[in-house]
This record gives structure tokens, C-alpha cells and sequence, in this order.
């Protein structure tokens, strides 16, 4: 069930990344826009993007920034979004490495009920160009875990929204994760995918979850108790199985910070073609890791949207079994109101004829009867026998005498018209009654099967998934190595990989140039002759 909802702030909540804006004032907007989309990408650690960026804003007006906060434009359907989770009792909160002078004003403008943010350091109406907060050298998931604990929820309980590469951790451990316009790589690890600027499609999908969640605790109430007992099973197992799988995980991740901190140093070559020619392995290998975590992450999205298909599915066919439960329970219930009538026509039936003289005219046949019976069978007086045919006689005489009420007997044969067309009609609800119960039996055993298909689904998915992680952890580790590489070289910035694995056909000419400079240099130094053209090349490269 779903309790929480975490946005992130710049380009979630907001239209805009509020410290870009900020950065016009010092007219440092380019350098704080390239720092802040490395961040975003992953390139350079949060901590350090913050600190260099709020650095290039040393002596700006706090009074101006606050105006620039105020005018900060909204995301498209962030209001109605907010609106939408109140309405269902969903608490809201803002997790951003932005400021408090724009999340206060944002927090009070929607109803936002906790926001954790940075600040800036400001004396004399001025920032001194340093930053202070939470989310300066935590993560987001670390403060995203202080207010659960507090709150008194747990972390399946929420839902993050977030769009760079600082929301991954929170989004990776929420119950359902949601990238929205973001970066590839947080779109490769969230559930679900957003990528139009309209805050209410992220609604949809948490209101069709908070739907999806309820038609299944319905199902589970009144599906029959077998039923309820089957699906009370399969949830205890889920939970034990995601319970499972969640302390995997964590050991994991423990695994890997311990293999992280343990990792040895990347050993660059002694000369400067060793490391380039370590830069061209480095490069080969990181596209080679980034195809086969694309690979696995493919068949995670194809896992996911089967299993998400087999859900839905199953929701279908537990609709259909209720369906066929009511049906037959309200053709039950007219099944036991035909059989009242019937009954209650039978015994007005018996009670009349009695009340008729029915019940009189009974007594003296068998009075008769048994009189007769003595006659022929006992040896008696002439004078018994004959008082014996005298009473039978005198009962006939009564006999004759009694006649039934006419207007009683129409009466009786109206209430036995009406208590057989009763006992058809429980006979023919009886058979529908059968056939909606064979119907739901059906539909209920079908369920089982899909059911068994999606948990499949499921555990390939987290397969995948995982398989991903590890992958994506080796990407960051040879990642790591090529700026080390690049940082020996001059350069901050990797050169683009590219899927072929091929370098620019100009760096190898230039290195292979240089090789030849060099071979040429010695050959000069044992006393070889050397051209002019090759005197020109060892200028070229200032080699000697």
C-alpha cells in the first residue's frame, strides 16, 4: 500500500534546475550548467558538483535569489498531482541537493508536508559561497530512510520520482521507482518510466497502482475460503520470497562497497604508449561491459512487461471468478426463494383440506374400512355381525352427507398450480446455479496457472536486474580507471565510446606518428643518418 510519495525538485517539481537560474545572477550560468550535468550523468560525485557550483556564487544576493525562487515556473500538472495524492491520504515529500530558499516557497505554495533540502551559507545578505545540509555528502536514500524510520512506513511503502543520477539510491529502494525525463541511467533501474514534462502521468501510475492494490485485497475478500486460503498462501510466500530477496541484495551490496574499499589502485604504465595503449583496452572493455549490461537490461524490461501483462491478466480472470461467485449466489438465493414458495403453497394446501372436512371424511373411510375388514375376516354372532353392518351403514350415511367446500377445492388446486410451476422453477435456477459454479471454478483455476507464470516472470526479471547491477558495477569500476588514465594524459573527459570499439582514425595516425619520431630519435642517438623529413617529424612531436 502505498504511504509516501518522494520527489526530487529541480526538473520534477519545478520546470528548471533552480541553481542554473540562480547562476544568471552571477552570470556564471554556463560553468554551473556543465558541473550540474555532470552530476546528473554521474561523472563527478554530488558533493563536489555542489560545493564548486554554490563556489561560483560567492557574493550573490540572497534577497535577489529569493526573488528568482519565487518566479521559478512549476512542472506541468504539479499542483492537480499533489492535489491527487492528498485526496488519497498520501503523505508528499521533496528530497533535492537544491535549497531551502526555493523548497520552502515550493512547500507552502502545494501543501507539501516535509522537505528536505541544502542551504547556503549567507552573511551580510550575501553567500559566502559555501553550502551546509543533508544531502551535501549523504545520499538521498539516507534521508529518505531517516523519515520512513520516523514516520513509522517502510521503504515498499514509497514511491520515488526522480529524474538524475543522485536519485538512483532512492529510487532502486523505494517499492516502486519512477524516472521521470531523466538520465538513461536512471530510467535502466526505475519501474517505471515517465517521458513527457506532465507531473499527472506519474499520478496515473500511482492511482492505477493504489487500483490494481485495492481490486486485489477485494479478490482476496470474497473469493471463496479455499480460494482466500490459496491466495493468503501465495502472498506469505511472495513476502518471504521478496524478504529473501531483499536481504540478497543488501549482502550484495555489502559484497560490493567491501570489494569497492578493497580494490587496489589502477597501476598506470610506466610510459606515456603504455597508458594510452591501457586507454584503448580501457575503452574496448567498458563498451563491451555496457552492451552486456544494455543486454541485461533488455530482458529485465521484456521480463517486466510480461509479468506486468500476466498481472493484469490475473486481475481479469479473478474478476471473472467473482463474477460467476455472485452470479451464483444471487441464483441461489432465488433457488431458497422458490423453494419457501413451494413450501409454503403445500402447506396451505394440506392445512385447507384438513379445515374442509377433508380430514372427517378421511376418518370415516377408514372407520369403514375397518369394519369391512372384520366382517370378512372374523368368525362372529349372527347378532355382532349384524350391529357391525349397521354401524358401517350409519358411517356411509354420514359419508354422503358430508360434501366439500367447492370455492376451498378451487383454492387448493390454485395453490398446487403454483407449487409445481415453485418446484420447476427451483430446478431450473438449480442447474444455473451449477453451471455459474463450474464457471468460476474455472476461471479460479486458470488464475493459478497465470499466477505461476508471473511469479516466473518475476524471478527472471530480478535476474536480469541484478545481472545489470553487477554489470553496471563494472562499468563504474573501468569508468574510474579511464579518468585516472585521462587525468595522466590531460584530460578530464573520456574520449565517446563508440559501438564499433574503434578510436578516431586521426588519434591513431598521430600516435603512430609519434612511435616513429621516437624510433627515429634513437636510431639519431646510435648515429644513424636522419632526412629532413624526419628532422621535420621529431620537431613536430619536440622529441630531442
Amino acid at each position: 500500500m502505498i504511504k509516501l510519495v518522494v520527489f526530487d525538485l529541480d526538473n520534477v517539481i519545478i520546470d528548471g534546475e533552480a541553481i542554473d537560474e540562480i547562476g544568471k545572477l552571477a552570470n556564471v550560468e554556463e560553468d554551473i550548467a556543465e558541473i550540474t550535468e555532470k552530476a546528473m550523468q554521474g561523472e563527478i560525485d554530488f558533493e563536489t558538483s555542489i560545493k564548486d557550483r554554490v563556489q561560483l556564487l560567492e557574493g550573490t544576493s540572497i534577497e535577489d535569489i529569493q526573488k528568482v525562487a519565487s518566479e521559478l515556473p512549476l512542472m506541468p500538472g504539479a499542483e492537480d498531482t499533489i492535489n491527487g495524492l492528498k485526496d488519497k491520504d498520501i503523505d508528499v515529500a521533496i528530497i533535492s541537493g537544491s535549497f531551502d530558499v526555493v523548497a520552502d516557497e515550493i512547500k507552502e505554495k502545494l501543501g507539501v508536508d516535509a522537505v528536505y533540502t541544502n542551504s547556503f551559507t549567507v552573511e551580510d545578505g550575501k553567500l559566502t559561497g559555501e553550502v551546509t545540509g543533508p544531502l551535501v555528502a549523504g545520499s538521498k536514500l539516507d534521508v529518505l530512510k531517516d523519515h520512513v524510520e520516523e514516520a513509522g512506513i517502510a521503504l515498499e511503502d514509497v514511491v520515488a520520482v526522480g529524474d538524475g543520477a543522485n536519485d538512483i539510491s532512492m529510487i532502486e529502494s523505494a517499492g516502486c521507482g519512477i524516472a521521470f525525463n531523466a538520465k538513461d541511467s536512471v530510467k535502466e533501474i526505475a519501474d517505471v518510466v515517465v517521458d513527457e514534462k506532465d507531473l499527472t502521468k506519474v499520478l496515473d501510475e500511482i492511482l492505477n497502482q493504489l487500483t490494481t492494490d485495492d481490486a486485489e485485497e477485494e479478490t482476496v475478500e470474497e473469493v471463496e475460503a479455499q480460494e482466500a486460503e490459496n491466495v493468503e498462501e501465495a502472498e506469505a510466500e511472495t513476502e518471504e520470497e521478496t524478504e529473501d530477496e531483499a536481504e540478497e541484495a543488501e549482502a550484495e551490496e555489502e559484497s560490493e562497497e567491501e570489494a569497492e574499499e578493497e580494490k587496489p589502485e589502477f597501476v598506470l604504465a610506466d610510459t606515456m604508449e603504455g597508458v594510452r595503449k591501457q586507454k584503448d583496452e580501457k575503452e574496448a572493455e567498458i563498451s563491451k561491459v555496457a552492451d552486456e549490461r544494455e543486454e541485461f537490461n533488455k530482458i529485465a524490461r521484456e521480463q517486466r512487461k510480461i509479468r506486468d501483462e500476466l498481472n493484469a491478466s490475473l486481475k481479469e480472470n479473478l474478476n471473472k471468478a467473482i463474477e460467476f461467485r455472485n452470479e451464483r449466489n444471487e441464483i441461489n438465493k432465488e433457488v431458497e426463494a422458490a423453494k419457501k414458495a413451494r413450501n409454503e403453497a403445500n402447506a396451505k394446501i394440506k392445512n385447507l383440506e384438513w379445515n374442509s372436512g377433508k380430514r372427517n371424511k378421511v376418518k370415516i373411510e377408514n372407520e369403514i374400512k375397518k369394519i369391512d375388514k372384520i366382517i370378512e375376516t372374523r368368525v362372529l354372532d349372527i347378532k355382532k355381525e349384524n350391529q357391525l353392518v349397521k354401524n358401517a351403514n350409519d358411517l356411509r350415511k354420514q359419508l354422503m352427507e358430508i360434501h366439500e367446500d367447492e370455492s376451498v377445492k378451487a383454492e387448493a388446486d390454485e395453490l398446487r398450480k403454483q407449487s409445481e410451476e415453485a418446484h420447476e422453477k427451483v430446478i431450473e435456477l438449480s442447474e444455473k446455479a451449477q453451471s455459474a459454479h463450474e464457471e468460476m471454478l474455472k476461471y479460479f483455476r486458470k488464475t493459478d496457472d497465470i499466477r505461476t507464470a508471473a511469479d516466473d516472470a518475476h524471478k527472471k526479471f530480478i535476474e536480469a536486474r541484478r545481472n545489470a547491477s553487477a554489470k553496471h558495477e563494472e562499468f563504474k569500476a573501468i569508468l574510474s580507471d579511464i579518468h585516472v588514465i585521462n587525468k595522466k594524459l590531460g584530460s578530464n573527459k573520456p574520449k565517446r565510446r563508440k559501438s564499433d570499439n574503434k578510436g578516431s582514425s586521426g588519434g591513431n595516425k598521430n600516435r603512430e606518428e609519434k612511435q616513429r619520431a621516437q624510433e627515429i630519435f634513437e636510431k639519431f642517438k646510435q648515429g644513424g643518418k636522419v632526412s629532413t623529413e624526419e628532422i621535420l617529424l621529431l620537431q613536430k612531436y619536440n622529441i630531442g
